[in-house]
């Protein structure tokens, strides 16, 4: 009997977890009753003090302001609910309401998001934001509908860049022979064998005794992989070569969108690229910041680096991915246009 309990009361907790959308009343996220609260559940992998999770945080503040109240985000940091994969395939069935996940983690379900993967796609900062606040990346958002869920905005993530233990990297010709840790996708294997280095994949969290052993050479990340990773511990050379700049995409079941008003939709829009912008100038501090604690506290040393022969080094790759992609390619024809 005690099992039996115990199983009963289990199942309900997952019930009441997953539930993504739900009014105060039990009734469905579109429901028209005049004492109903919408609650939009939204789970995503980072902790409180990271930006992104700020921003989310800002993003619900402005759902309920904007909806005077009938409208509220519930947000579970952490990887509460599971992992960045398992919590989009939650929310693909209308489990969960919305999440933060990499653009690259999307290839799977929209062949375009592979554009974000390339080197040298942006020009610069500037090239970047107003590309991803584009109609063609709209249009993109819209293109994973039937695959259980949509875009809303975006959140920069900075620019990926080399560090490693005992040399910088400033010319492509310095990869030759460095094992670099890279992420798992194909992109990111050819991009390293285009500039000449010895590409290797491993978990993000591998990283750390992977310099120390000599397991890798370096990786590729922002600056602040330096910090909250502690990588400057180990890699003592930043090198800004900047070459992919991958964007977080916030993205909403299409299940719960697809019940919702026309009013309560036009409301997640609104705030959610206000949460973009409030987004921005957190980056940019949190950036500021790794860069003093690095230098200051780890020794780093910052290099500034030609980028000349690096993207000269892979500019065939996004011919071939063009051809491989015809997303792709109206993407990146899109991207050059706004330069």
């Amino acid at each position: 009997m005690k099992k039996i309990l115990s199983i009963g009361i289990t199942v309900s907790l997952l019930v009441m977890l997953l539930m993504g959308c739900s009014s105060d009343t039990g009734e469905t996220a579109g429901s028209k009753g005049a004492d109903d609260v919408v609650t939009l559940r939204l789970a995503h992998n980072l902790n409180e003090q990271h930006t992104v999770h700020l921003a989310l945080a800002e993003f619900g503040r402005l759902i309920g302001e904007k909806s005077e109240g009938n409208m509220k985000v519930e947000i579970y940091p952490n990887a509460q609910l599971g992992s960045e994969e398992q919590v989009l395939e939650q929310l693909q069935v209308g489990g969960i309401a919305m999440t933060k996940v990499s653009a690259a983690a999307l290839t799977p379900y929209a062949d375009g998001y592979n554009a974000f993967t390339l080197p040298y796609v942006f020009a610069d900062e500037d090239h970047f934001f107003t590309s991803m606040e584009s109609d063609a990346v709209k249009e993109l958002y819209q293109d994973t509908h039937d695959k259980g869920f949509i875009g809303l905005t975006y959140y920069t993530s900075g620019a990926r860049s080399f560090y490693t233990v005992d040399k910088p990297i400033l010319h492509p010709s310095d990869l030759r022979g460095v094992k670099i840790r890279v992420m798992g996708f194909q992109s990111q294997t050819d991009m390293m064998q285009a500039l000449g280095g010895t590409p290797v994949g491993m978990p993000y969290g591998d990283v750390y005794t992977s310099l120390q052993s000599r397991v890798i050479d370096g990786a590729e990340s922002n600056e602040t992989a330096l910090t909250n990773g502690k990588h400057g511990e180990v890699a003592k050379h930043f090198s800004y070569d900047e070459h992919t700049m991958i964007p977080d995409i916030v993205v909403i079941s299409s299940k719960v969108w697809d019940s919702l008003t026309a009013e309560q939709k036009a409301i997640l829009q609104e705030a959610a690229v206000e949460s973009t912008e409030y987004h921005k100038p957190l980056w940019n501090e949190a950036i500021a910041e790794a860069v003093k604690e690095a230098k200051k506290d780890m020794g780093v040393t910052f290099h500034e680096v030609d980028k000349g022969p690096f993207r000269e080094a892979v500019a065939s790759m996004l011919d071939e991915y063009g051809k491989k992609y015809p997303e792709v390619k109206s993407l990146l024809d899109s991207f050059k246009a706004l330069e």
